[in-house]
């Protein structure tokens, strides 16, 4: 089966670890066409425009999409490329896997958890008020006519909205990935113990679809106990959902103890839409110079595979990743003992490196 889709080569360095990519997803045989589109700062320098329409449309064709690192630039009215996207195609479900591989410096070993977290609203939503502004001095006193609670009046306030909905369509995600993936556990975070309307509300949803599945354990965590929790005994989680914003700080947090966000493949899944992502920085200071390592955005590849069911391609490749990693021979220097390690080798030559692997296991 041939497949066409799009590849956002992003800034900095993405292009770089998004061409080593494409190299070793081509090597395990798939018929791949690639629909190159850019987006970010660099594209903004030469077209005015950060996120150009011809990406969305190219992602709308295509159904499938894996981008590199994207800077957003200063003062273009976007927070965030990647959010845009994210709200536009309402691809309200990122999947952060963090998995020890052996050969990656970490603290930890045989670590295997996946962060889902909620992708579209709470304090991510965009609803917010300026300081000094006339609507957040409207709204401060609408606050104290109708909750009798003051605020004072040098604040920016943010609003943090969660819904039934959109809680219940991450929940049941979040059980439905354990139950195709035969996890055993899936944990809710939230911090419903002060925050009870909308962190509630997650709260009292993961409860009511967690009866769903019964053959998946369930357990819920306050989110300041599960960041101890993770430093303390991560061996025991096994899937996570979480709402947005916890969602985003715990996900680095589980990606450090696995050996930090070089090695933390991501996905952002729709009803119609899938994009993944390297969840790493864009880099700008090694574009160009053939250093940086290319393992999270060849692990994105591994996830978008597995979207696709191709299975075997999928494991093959993440097969050659991790023993490629785990010889650490052929490795960028951050995956060295120590990162002045001069056998340390350059992207390009890592990803030919899991291509030799690839050739042995097909």
């Amino acid at each position: 089966m041939k497949y066409k889709i799009t590849l956002i080569p992003g800034d900095g360095t993405g292009p770089e670890i998004c061409a080593a990519t494409v190299k070793v997803v081509e090597a395990t045989g798939l018929d791949i066409e690639w629909d190159i589109n850019n987006a970010g700062a660099e594209v903004y320098e030469k077209e005015g425009c950060v996120l150009p329409q011809k990406v969305l449309d190219s992602l709308k064709r295509n159904k499938i999409g894996i981008k590199g690192p994207i800077t957003t630039p200063v003062g273009t009215g976007f927070r965030s490329v990647n959010v845009a996207m994210r709200k536009i195609f309402n691809l309200y479900a990122c999947v952060r896997p963090c998995k020890s591989y052996p050969g990656v410096k970490s603290r930890y070993e045989n670590l295997d958890i996946v962060i889902i977290r909620e992708n579209t609203e709470d304090l991510y939503s965009g609803i917010e008020f300026e300081l000094n502004k006339p609507d957040t001095l409207e709204l401060i006193d609408f606050i104290k006519e109708k909750k009798d609670i003051s605020i004072k009046k040098d604040s920016g306030i943010s609003i943090k909205p969660i819904s039934v909905s959109a809680s219940e369509k991450i929940i049941r995600y979040a059980f439905e990935y354990a139950k195709k993936n035969k996890r055993k556990k899936v944990t809710g975070v939230h911090k419903a113990n002060i925050i009870k309307y909308s962190d509630g509300l997650f709260l009292e949803t993961f409860r009511r679809i967690a009866h769903e599945y019964p053959e998946i354990e369930s357990e819920d965590r306050i989110v300041d106990n599960m960041c101890m929790q993770l430093v303390q005994k991560p061996e025991i989680y096994d899937v996570l959902v979480l709402p947005n914003l916890y969602g985003d700080i715990i996900s680095d947090l589980a990606a450090g103890l696995i050996g930090g966000l070089g090695v933390a493949p991501g996905a952002n899944i729709g009803d119609e839409i899938a994009l993944f992502e390297a969840t790493h920085g864009s880099a700008p200071k090694y574009k160009g110079l053939n250093k940086v390592n290319p393992t999270a955005m060849m692990l994105s590849a591994v996830l978008m595979l597995k979207h696709l069911n191709e299975e075997r391609a999928a494991n093959i490749l993440e097969s050659a990743i991790a023993a490629v990693i785990k010889e650490g021979k052929y490795v960028t220097y951050d995956l060295k003992p120590t990162r002045d390690d001069p056998s340390a080798v350059g992207t390009d030559e890592m990803a030919n490196a899991i291509i030799r692997k690839i050739k042995t296991l097909l």
